[in-house]
């Protein structure tokens, strides 16, 4: 990957006029002029070491209020220092004087930061950040792995290079791989960082530098942070051409890459090597095809193998796009979705004909980020809807909206099916009160409730029930159902328990007929992420839905120690742990590559 600070960018040729000194003053003069409080005396933090994540900080607990956590050893931070870029004077200049706007910025936004922008709290106890591991071969193993587990489970997560110099949210952080490759009953561990744009060029110049989407973009000084950025840019000080994101949620094996998502930028292309490492091959927009960010949850139909995927933009029309790649990686043209108000959209559906696309009450606003307030809000006003478009559509004219009830919102959908004989779409997911709930850190009172909705395609109707009774209720986020099954009619889905939010003490095997629920619970002090489930690669001449086993990474807060545990999906019992060798901070989603798919990787 080409680095964007090069040595070009201290040619005395910089290309400096009127336009640009009126952006950068406008950005100083709009960052300073808000300032209406006094800005109180805080540490220069430019004279700190920056710390980067290269040890493990202390043992906490998620917490209710901010925790102060201990700094990295100079030694340790050191090595994340890099000399900085071969600036000319003037962008010298610049630099010092954006470094000055930063402080005042920092010192405003740091007086009274809530628990959901609290670096203190988002990334305490084991949501704290990791360094990176080269592969560990030979993990001890209790139990016995099953043979027809042959390949390497990857997850993703959120793993900061650096310490936050401000807000900071948990879906903030870079984006760090987790690898677990086993076969022949042995297995081995390495993780490593996903080599962003945005992570080359702030370890170049050895801090943060790169707006926070959430934890910084909000309020009068989110602008002011968005116009400080774009004026670096403009400086040639940082290169924002090339995408801004951390690549930290989905990952999705598609035509022989392993693609890290995150939906505010293009997919990573990350390689798998012959020894289980990994390394970054780089931004991949499918052989120049695409041109806008995809979201991080794109669906591959079992049977056609096509990749289904959505785009969407909050500052511009066409608010949401849709598009697929065929098996061989050729896109589809795009398809403008008409929607009026551009949605916060994190996952999608599909059935056997149509992909099913929720658009709900959390929205974007960017006039209320000009209010003070954050862009990411819940629209009460708004009618939730969900649409419905054919596979194969190569405009939106056939495109079916039907009214969704009250407390839809979803934040993930696990399936959708058809039910022909009633004309009817069932979709299930676990419907998130209150909906911002993620953006706005009012967790004492949020429910994912695992939810079955219907919509009638001919009569518009609509309803939803929650799959689970009361008496049997649990918050579920954060799973799967069987992949070779997704958008045809399940019956089983595998889901995080999600309590103590955000962590997960368990999971819980659904019966989406019946609504009965078996609950696999870690233990004390155990939390896990999200469980994968994984099908026998040979299946019997009975074959079962549930024939497969659960894998999850599975952190202990007493010992202070990470495992992988293999799960027997259909009697819930264990199988195998694996100890690994560094512990793994609780992340996001993850996937599974055969051994058989290695060797034929891009």
């Amino acid at each position: 990957m080409a680095m964007a600070l090069s040595s070009s960018s201290a040619s005395p040729h910089f290309p400096f006029d009127r336009r640009l000194l009126e952006i950068s003053t406008v950005a100083m003069g709009f960052g300073l002029g808000f300032l209406t409080r006094p800005i109180r005396k805080k540490p220069n933090l430019r004279n700190e070491v920056i710390a980067c994540a290269l040890n493990s900080p202390s043992v906490f607990h998620y917490p209710k209020q901010p925790n102060k956590r201990p700094r990295i050893t100079e030694d340790d931070a050191s090595k994340c220092r890099h000399r900085p870029p071969r600036w000319n004077l003037l962008q010298k200049g610049a630099s010092m004087a954006f470094d000055i706007l930063e402080q005042a910025l920092l010192n405003y936004d740091n007086l009274n930061l809530p628990k959901n922008f609290d670096p203190h709290v988002q990334i305490a106890g084991n949501y704290a950040p990791v360094p990176e591991q080269s592969v560990s071969h030979s993990l001890p193993v209790t139990g016995a792995i099953p043979d027809c587990i042959n390949g390497v489970y990857l997850r993703n997560g959120a793993n900061p290079l650096f310490d936050p110099l401000g807000g900071h949210h948990l879906f903030d952080g870079d984006g760090m791989i987790h690898a677990v490759t086993i076969g022949g009953g042995c297995a081995s561990y390495a993780c490593r960082f996903t080599e962003t744009e945005r992570l080359v060029q702030e370890r170049s110049i050895g801090r943060p530098i790169f707006p926070k989407t959430i934890g910084e973009l909000h309020g009068h000084s989110g602008i002011a942070r968005l116009l400080l950025f774009y004026a670096r840019g403009l400086f040639g000080l940082i290169d924002h051409r090339h995408g801004t994101g951390v690549a930290n949620a989905g990952l999705v094996y598609f035509n022989g890459r392993l693609l890290a998502m995150s939906e505010e930028d293009l997919p990573y292309h990350v390689r798998i090597t012959p020894s289980g490492d990994l390394v970054t091959a780089g931004r991949y927009n499918f052989e120049g095809h695409l041109d806008s960010p995809m979201v991080a949850h794109p669906k591959i139909d079992p049977d056609s193998g096509e990749l289904f995927a959505l785009s969407y933009n909050f500052t511009h029309k066409p608010y949401l796009t849709h598009f697929r790649f065929s098996p061989d990686g050729k896109m589809s043209p795009k398809i403008e979705i008409p929607v009026e108000i551009p949605t916060m959209m994190h996952d999608f559906a599909i059935t056997e004909n149509f992909v099913v696309i929720p658009d709900q009450q959390v929205v974007f606003n960017l006039r209320k980020m000009i209010n003070g307030g954050s862009p990411v809000m819940y629209d009460e006003k708004k009618t939730p809807r969900f649409g419905f478009l054919p596979k194969n559509a190569t405009d939106s004219s056939n495109l079916i909206w039907v009214d969704s009830p009250a407390d839809t919102f979803c934040f993930h959908l696990w399936n959708a099916w058809e039910e022909t004989e009633s004309n009817e779409v069932v979709v299930i997911g676990s419907c998130m009160t209150p909906p911002d709930s993620i953006f706005n850190g009012q967790d004492e009172d949020l429910k994912a409730i695992l939810t079955e909705i219907r919509f009638n395609l001919v009569t518009g109707d609509s309803a939803r029930r929650p799959i689970v009774s009361k008496s049997e209720e649990v918050n579920l986020e954060v799973g799967m159902v069987n992949q070779s099954l997704v958008g045809r009619k399940t019956r089983y889905a595998y889901l995080a328990i999600t309590e103590p939010w955000p962590k997960a003490c368990g999971f819980a095997k659904v019966d989406l007929w019946s609504g009965e629920i078996k609950k696999y619970i870690y233990g004390d002090q155990r939390y896990g992420g999200e469980p994968y489930f994984l099908g026998r690669e040979v299946y019997s001449d009975c074959e079962r839905e549930d024939d497969g086993f659960i894998m999850v990474l599975v952190h202990d807060e007493k010992k202070w120690r990470s495992e992988l545990q293999i799960v027997n999906a259909i009697d819930l019992k264990l199988e195998a742990s694996v100890e690994l060798p560094t512990r793994v901070p609780y992340g996001f989603h993850g996937t599974f590559v055969h051994a058989s798919h290695l060797p034929h990787q891009a």
